[in-house]
């Protein structure tokens, strides 16, 4: 599928971004609108509580998080996520569970899901952006 000027970013680009990598910057400024959800911000939070630098990295994530609107889930997100997750088993090819659940927000709300993970070429009806 062609990649829309919307995007989900994945938590791989959010990292990027915050390291302020050009590539990922430049493809982000081509976008109209660009959106986190639940299972990213959820990996960020881990992963600022994880590091070395707490709270420098919690306030950091606090901030970006109030500037871009952040995707949850709901019913039409469960039966998207099982059908992923259905078929990928049937292929014998899972991903990560927090993956499946990302592919499921980006299938639903029409978003181009940018990330670095190749293993989201497995997933039928999913507009992809590999950085």
């Amino acid at each position: 599928m062609r990649p829309s000027g919307r995007a989900l970013l994945d938590t791989n680009i959010v990292i990027a971004l915050f390291a302020g990598e050009p590539s990922t910057l430049d493809c982000l400024q081509r976008k109209s609108e660009a959106f986190l959800c639940v299972p990213v911000l959820g990996e960020l939070r881990y992963g600022a509580l994880s590091s070395s630098r707490v709270e420098q990295n919690l306030v950091r994530l606090d901030e970006f998080s109030r500037s871009i609107t952040t995707l949850g889930c709901d019913r039409q997100t469960v039966v998207l996520y099982a059908s992923v997750k259905h078929h990928l088993r049937q292929k014998g090819r899972p991903i990560p569970e927090n993956d499946v659940w990302i592919a499921a927000i980006a299938c639903q709300y029409k978003l181009t899901l940018v990330t670095r993970d190749t293993h989201f070429q497995q997933i039928e009806d999913l507009d992809l952006e590999l950085l």
